[in-house]
């Protein structure tokens, strides 16, 4: 059975920087491309990054283009998203899912990340 696991959610501050995990287990992570997707309050799932199976090519949304950050361990069977320089509108809740955004058929559960004032 496919599980996606998220971890390091958080209040962080406007500015700061945090480092999301996606441990994944039921599948033979290494042939699979990931990818980060988010959903801030009262709006729509926006996807945030991509990353092809072994971990060579990654691709971000110009929203965040330059502050994130997506890499892949296949070794340990994880998906990171580092996000730098941390703005009210990274308030989200961000899953990681298996496959490209529009392929996705197994998805995570989803942290929230919301910033202090």
């Amino acid at each position: 059975e496919v599980h996606l696991v998220e971890s390091g959610g958080g209040l962080v501050q406007p500015g700061g920087s945090l480092r999301l995990s996606c441990l994944a287990s039921g599948f033979t992570f290494s042939s699979y491309g990931m990818s980060w997707v988010r959903q801030a309050p009262g709006k729509g799932l926006e996807w945030v990054s991509g990353i092809n199976s072994g971990g060579g090519s990654t691709y971000d949304a110009d929203s965040v283009k330059g502050r994130i950050t997506i890499s892949k361990d296949n070794a340990a069977n994880t998906l990171y998203l580092q996000v730098n320089r941390l703005q009210p509108e990274d308030t989200a809740k961000y899953y990681c899912s298996r496959r490209a955004y529009a392929e996705s058929d197994y998805w995570g559960q989803g942290p929230q990340v919301p910033l202090s004032s």
